[in-house]
C-alpha cells in the first residue's frame, strides 16, 4: 500500500519543514507508559507509520519531484526516545532533521538530571507532509490523553499491560485536502494564477536584510536553527484580546501589523515601502463536511497581502487593512483558489512571499495530564532546514499560539541569516507594542 504524493505535498518534501511541539513537565512521568501511548497514536495513524520514497507517476515523474508515502516495516516505526539534558536540549533536538526515507515522526523525553528527574521536556517532530499546526497540536494532546488512561487506567503502576488506550487503527491513508475541495473551473483557476503572477512581478515586496554577512571563515560555532519567543500572560492576553474586540479588528491582524512595522524599521529611508504580510489559512473549517483537525495532513492555503507601509504608519490603520483584506479574501472563495495554484510557486516562487509570515493557531486547549503533574510550557515551532542564506535576505517568520489562555509569539530563525541580538531586539519591540495594546 503506497499512496502518491499530490502536487501540493510535494512542495513540502523539497522544503524539508516539519511542525516541532514540545511541552515543559513538571512532576513524575511514567516512561514505560509514555512510550505505550506513543506506539498506541502510532498504531492509530497510518500517516505516521511511513517513509516518503520517490514515485515515477507522481507529480511531474520521479526525477521533477514525485514522491510518495510508503508504509515503514513494523521494526522501523518511530519509538519513543528518552535522554538526559537541560534547555539546551530542546534546541538540538529542533535541530534534528527528520530526513527524507525515515520516519515521519520523531519523539524524545528529556529529563533534567540538575531537577531531581521532576522536570520533563517532551519534543515532537512531524514532517509537514503529513501534518499543519492543527493536526500537530491535536497529535499531542492526544499522545497526553492515552498516557493518561494508561496511567489512570494502572492506578500509578509502572506497567501498562491490560491497559486500553490504543483505538483501532484506521486501515487507509486519509486524502490529501486538494482531493476535498470543492468544484471548480479550470479556466478559473488559471486565471487566478496568472493574476496573481503578474501582481507579485509589477509588485514585488521588499524583505529585511539579513544582519549576518556571508563568510567564506568558518564561524566559531556551527550555525544553526534557533528561537526566539515573547510570552503573554493570561491579563495582557485577555486584554490583547480585549483591545481587538473594541477596535472591531481580530488580534491576528493587531499582531500583523505590530510585525510588519518591526520589519519597515529594519529598513533603510523614510517613505513607505511596499511589504508582504503571508498568513496561512485553516481549511479544515471551511470545507463541507469540515476536516478534523485529527486527520494528520496538511490542510492549509495562503494569503498574501501587499500594503504601504512607512516607520510611522498608525497600527490600528494597518489592523484594519490586514483584517479587512484577509475578510474580503476569504469571502471571494480565493483561500481555495490559491490552494489550487500552490503547485505554481514552482514556475513563480514569490507567488506567497511576504516580508512577515504569521501563522495563527487560535485559543487552543494545552495537554491534560493526570494528578501529580502539571504542564509548565508548550511550544509550536515551524521548523525546515533549507533557509537560504546566500540569497541576503528572507521573510521573518512568526508562529502564534496561545494556550491555555496565554499568548506566545516563535521567531525560528537560521543563525547564518539572522543573529540572536536581531531577533532579540525584534521580538521585544512586538513585545512592547503588544503590551501597551492590551494596556498593561
Amino acid at each position: 500500500m503506497r499512496r502518491v504524493l499530490c502536487p501540493v505535498e510535494n512542495l513540502y518534501v523539497a522544503q524539508r519543514s516539519r511542525a516541532v511541539l514540545s511541552c515543559v513537565l513538571d512532576g513524575p512521568v511514567d516512561r514505560a507508559a509514555l512510550s505505550a501511548a506513543f506506539d498506541a497514536v502510532t498504531a492509530e495513524q497510518p500517516q505516521l507509520r511511513t517513509r516518503i520514497v520517490p514515485d515515477g507517476d507522481g507529480d511531474g515523474g520521479g526525477d521533477s519531484g514525485g514522491h510518495a508515502l510508503e508504509p515503514l516495516p513494523e521494526a522501523e516505526w518511530p519509538r519513543l526516545l528518552t535522554r538526559t539534558g537541560g534547555e539546551e536540549a530542546y534546541l538540538e533536538e529542533a535541530n534534528t532533521p527528520l530526513t527524507v526515507g525515515g520516519p515521519l515522526t520523531r519523539a524524545v523525553l528529556v529529563t533534567d538530571p540538575d531537577c531531581d528527574a521532576r522536570r520533563h521536556t517532551l519534543v515532537l517532530s512531524v514532517d509537514h507532509v503529513v501534518t499543519d499546526g492543527h493536526s500537530g497540536i491535536t497529535l499531542l494532546n492526544t499522545l497526553w490523553d492515552r498516557y493518561r488512561e494508561l496511567v489512570e487506567g494502572t492506578e500509578g503502576t509502572e506497567g501498562t499491560e491490560g491497559a486500553e488506550a490504543a483505538r483501532p487503527p484506521v486501515a487507509a491513508f486519509a486524502e490529501p485536502i486538494s482531493t476535498l475541495l470543492p468544484p471548480a473551473d479550470p479556466a478559473d483557476t488559471a486565471n487566478h494564477r496568472d493574476q496573481r503572477a503578474g501582481d507579485v512581478a509589477r509588485h514585488p515586496v521588499e524583505l529585511v536584510p539579513y544582519d549576518v554577512k556571508p563568510t567564506e571563515e568558518e564561524p566559531e560555532e556551527p550555525h544553526r536553527i534557533e528561537v526566539q519567543r515573547l510570552r503573554l500572560d493570561t491579563a495582557p492576553t485577555a486584554g490583547l484580546r480585549a483591545r481587538a474586540r473594541t477596535e472591531g479588528v481580530s488580534v491576528h491582524a493587531l499582531i500583523s501589523a505590530a510585525l510588519l512595522l518591526a520589519a519597515r524599521r529594519r529598513m533603510d529611508g523614510a517613505e513607505p515601502r511596499l511589504l508582504g504580510c503571508t498568513s496561512p489559512v485553516d481549511l479544515r473549517s471551511r470545507l463541507t463536511p469540515p476536516v478534523s483537525a485529527a486527520l494528520m495532513i496538511p490542510a492549509v492555503s495562503m494569503n498574501l497581502q501587499t500594503l504601504p507601509v512607512g516607520k510611522e504608519t498608525d497600527i490600528l490603520d494597518l489592523a484594519r487593512q490586514v483584517g479587512d483584506g484577509l475578510r474580503e479574501f476569504l469571502d471571494r472563495g480565493d483561500h481555495f483558489r490559491e490552494m489550487r495554484i500552490m503547485p505554481s510557486a514552482r514556475r513563480y516562487p514569490t507567488l506567497h512571499l511576504g516580508t512577515v509570515i504569521v501563522t495563527n493557531m487560535g485559543a487552543v486547549s494545552g495537554p491534560r495530564l493526570p494528578a501529580g503533574t502539571r504542564v509548565t510550557d508548550v511550544r509550536l515551532v515551524p521548523g525546515r532546514e533549507h533557509y537560504f542564506p546566500q540569497l541576503g535576505r528572507s521573510p521573518i517568520l512568526a508562529c502564534v499560539t496561545t494556550f491555555d489562555g496565554r499568548l506566545a509569539i516563535e521567531f525560528p530563525h537560521h543563525t547564518a541569516c539572522y543573529s540572536r541580538l536581531f531577533m532579540r531586539e525584534l521580538a521585544d519591540e512586538v513585545h512592547a507594542t503588544l503590551l501597551a495594546l492590551a494596556g498593561s
